[in-house]
């Protein structure tokens, strides 16, 4: 499902370091529920930790949430197949953080003052919609489902890598063992669960990278061996598709738009929206802002692993690239060590991903449309078993579904997330768009960009970049926002005029004046 497995043999040795690390973990996960003690049956300390993670813990939170198995499996695979268009993340998530520290300080402050779990939650008060709020937060859910089923792609790749993958249905039992374990603990200590686990995932990852950068090339000849070996496979290949270890000719619109456009959209994914908001203070996300840039450095290495891969003659294809590689350059205890770091790359996120579609499904689906009369303990419980579902569903996906589909979804995912901006970062900042001109902005930007990776074709992946006539090809979820946004301008300048009634806005300017 994920590329041809890279050995025929269980790796013993690899397997046996990666479940000590595995085993230390779910102990981590399940003590997680006295860290902070606190009732965990109220859900904003089940769901956001009780809005208590400082510096430390909120920049180890938001980097194993933002960072994942699927970013160091993916990313290296993707500049591996295209060269230098595959770095497009790395300036995104450059791009990011100023935005982080902009916008999410106003963002907690709204939301620690009404106490708002969720954007939708903040939608909601904000313009006094329902429906609008409704649209918020399905559109997380939807997004975020792939998401959860790219990281299992990532463990599965990692459980292939170790020999699971030449036993009938090995790699897909290892892998519902391992997210069962995940299941049970997150039900268990909520947030706090990933936020502990992450400081054993990030130390891992940063010696794993440090590891690879320095030892790979020294073993392949260098950097310069590495680039020009690249090179070469890069202007061998030729065809349609234009690759090479610089942007082509026609790339920049698109290398720039995608940039722009992700950096956007990942401040309104559910699980970086919880994350932040379970920060202590507005400060604390600000501090983070300028920390988290570190692991850009880390992810720009990550991406050089593509290239690593071509130098050192790898013989895999998609996902598989780096475990691969992995197995060809190291011993196999530091691969197992490796491996084990990939995988709680995928733990930590897809942990806060369900926790984050919990929240929205919750507050913004459950209780104004089944049940509004829900007792602390109630709300509590569902959002637990909306975690377990979300997983459990994201597990189905990829076990019963050819993996294209969490990855043509997840790609969507991005343009569809994109569709939330107006609604929430212009709320941020004015109360002039009107709720209903917010909510056809964000109908016609799903339509529009669903629609323009549609006409092109699903045959093998969804297309995210369009060919616009005099700009040049753009990635199409800022095509579909820009859009989205002229619209929901259009229909609140109508509507003005007519003078039409507003709803009533819950929060107050002075919700925002210390951010």
């Amino acid at each position: 499902m994920s590329g041809a497995a890279v050995s025929a043999g269980i790796h013993w040795t690899a397997w046996a370091v990666f479940a000590f690390f595995f085993a230390l973990v779910t102990v981590l996960g399940f003590v997680a529920a006295r860290w902070k003690a606190a009732d965990l049956d109220h859900l904003h300390e089940w769901g956001l930790g009780g809005r208590r993670f400082g510096t430390v813990i909120t920049w180890f939170l938001l980097g194993g949430d933002m960072y994942t198995a699927y970013t160091v499996v993916a990313v290296p695979a993707l500049v591996y197949a295209v060269g230098a268009y595959g770095f497009f993340a790395v300036p995104y998530t450059i791009i990011a953080f100023p935005i982080f520290f902009i916008l999410m300080p106003r963002l907690w402050n709204a939301c620690r003052r009404y106490e708002y779990l969720t954007i939708a939650d903040f939608a909601h008060g904000r313009y006094d919609n329902h429906w609008l709020a409704l649209a918020v937060a399905l559109t997380g859910v939807l997004a975020t489902m792939p998401y959860i089923a790219l990281q299992l792609v990532g463990m599965q790749v990692v459980f292939e890598a170790m020999g699971f993958g030449a036993m009938k249905d090995g790699a897909e039992i290892a892998l519902v063992v391992a997210f069962v374990v995940l299941a049970l603990y997150t039900y268990t200590s909520g947030l706090r669960a990933p936020a502990m686990i992450a400081f054993v995932k990030d130390t891992m990852i940063y010696i794993f990278v440090i590891a690879a950068v320095i030892i790979i090339p020294a073993q392949l000849g260098g950097y310069g061996a590495i680039f020009e070996a690249a090179k070469q496979s890069f202007a061998a290949k030729g065809g349609t598709t234009p690759t090479g270890i610089l942007l082509q000719p026609g790339q920049a619109m698109a290398f720039a738009s995608l940039a722009f456009g992700s950096a956007f959209a990942l401040f309104m994914y559910p699980h970086v929206t919880t994350g932040a908001l379970a920060a202590s203070s507005p400060n604390t996300i600000r501090r983070n802002a300028m920390l988290l840039p570190a692991y850009s450095v880390a992810l720009g290495l990550i991406a050089l692993m593509g290239y690593m891969a071509i130098a050192a003659h790898v013989q895999a294809k998609g996902t598989a690239i780096v475990p691969a590689l992995i197995l060809k350059s190291f011993p196999e205890w530091f691969a197992g060590f490796c491996f084990a770091a990939i995988a709680l790359g995928a733990l930590v996120p897809a942990a806060i991903m369900s926790i984050g579609a919990a929240n929205l499904v919750t507050r913004n689906v459950w209780r104004p449309y089944v049940n509004g009369n829900m007792t602390a303990k109630q709300e509590s419980n569902v959002a637990k078993v909306t975690s377990l579902a979300v997983k459990f569903g994201a597990l189905a996906f990829v076990v019963l579904l050819p993996m294209e589909f969490a990855i043509n979804l997840q790609l969507l995912g991005g343009i569809w997330m994109l569709q939330v901006v107006p609604t929430v970062v212009f709320g941020l900042y004015t109360r002039w768009f009107r709720a209903n001109a917010l909510l056809a902005g964000w109908a016609l930007g799903m339509t529009l960009g669903t629609g323009l990776s549609w006409v092109q074709g699903w045959t093998q992946a969804v297309k995210t970049t369009y060919q616009l006539p005099l700009v040049g090809v753009m990635y199409i979820g800022v095509i579909a926002l820009a859009a989205n946004a002229l619209l929901a301008a259009l229909v609140t300048l109508i509507a003005n005029r007519m003078g039409l009634p507003r709803g009533k806005d819950a929060t107050m300017p002075t919700d925002y004046e210390d951010a």
